[in-house]
């Protein structure tokens, strides 16, 4: 886990992992923006294969910058436009963000990662093409003004936000809605994918030898089922079967709660999809404890592997 500094790249962080742990195989969960700091979730090893299990929820903090439109919707773009705040007290900001809270719909911006026709939007717009993106919905959880600069026309917030939120849209749509214009003038990820900014590090810090010591990988997984396995059942395990929900040390099954079964599919189409988008995931254990792997609980009860590490074979 990094605390990734303003200036270098995702990318160069995970050379920087690379490095430090002499691992070819790294990747990270969540891109952040150069001029973004915070926390940056890098697995290594047979541990990337966990990044789409994480839990998707981020918070941020962020200053936006009234006034002023960019092709960005942050500082780092071309300047469009700039217009003088209006005269604000905390009860006009907060009377503006009361609507961006909860289930929204968000345009992300024109600089940004979103495929287009098989493109980033970013190269598009680098090309100087007009990107209009459709509007698509986003949940922000909480978002609290922390503090109001009326000389610098400058605010700082605290949001928690679902995946897929842009931060430089919320300022852009929150300048909108002012009237006066807004940018994103610096934006720090405190938490996503289960983490923290107490559990990151500096890359000075990664630098240094030894390198500081991984982190388990249950530690990312709390907030999915545990599945223990029986000594008896790990070789089943490891050749792909599939495994009951619940199993005694007597080797007896145990009945399947129903509320713990995934909707039957809608129609024949969605088969295919279905159990990934909406299956119960879990995380099984081996008998001593340590991560096994990932299984999902399919309509029959079944516990189906879908990441077996040390699978046989």
């Amino acid at each position: 886990m990094v605390d990734k500094p303003a200036g270098p790249s995702s990318h160069g962080c995970v050379a920087a992992v690379r490095r430090a742990y002499g691992l070819r195989r790294v990747g990270h969960g969540g891109t952040l923006d150069p001029a973004v700091t915070g926390v940056l979730p890098i697995a290594v090893g047979p541990a990337t294969r966990l990044l789409p299990y994480l839990q998707g929820e981020k918070a941020y903090r962020a200053v936006v910058q009234l006034g002023v439109r960019t092709s960005s919707d942050d500082l780092e773009g071309e300047v469009l436009e700039r217009r003088a705040a209006p005269p604000l007290a905390h009860a006009d900001l907060e009377q503006a963000l009361a609507g961006f809270r909860g289930l929204i719909l968000q345009r992300p911006p024109a600089v940004s990662a979103v495929h287009v026709q098989g493109e980033r939007a970013y190269a598009r717009a680098r090309r100087g093409e007009l990107v209009e993106l459709p509007p698509r919905p986003v949940t922000i959880h909480s978002l609290r003004l922390l503090a109001w600069h009326p000389a610098e026309a400058r605010l700082e917030l605290e949001l928690r936000c679902s995946a897929g939120t842009y931060i430089r849209s919320l300022a852009r749509d929150l300048g909108d809605q002012l009237g006066c214009g807004a940018a994103l003038a610096r934006l720090r990820r405190t938490e996503t994918l289960g983490f923290d900014l107490s559990t990151a590090v500096s890359l000075e810090l990664l630098a240094t030898a030894p390198p500081p010591p991984l982190l388990d990988p249950l530690a990312a997984l709390g907030h999915l089922e545990r599945r223990q396995l029986l000594a008896e059942e790990l070789t089943s395990w490891r050749c792909g079967r599939a495994l009951p929900l619940r199993a005694s040390a007597e080797g007896t099954l145990s009945p399947v709660p129903p509320a713990a079964l995934p909707p039957a599919a809608l129609s024949p189409a969605d088969a295919a999809g279905a159990e990934a988008r909406a299956a119960p995931a879990f995380a099984m254990l081996n008998p001593d404890g340590s991560l096994a792997g990932i299984a999902r609980l399919d309509p029959a009860g079944l516990l189906r592997p879908r990441l077996v590490f040390d699978a046989a074979g």
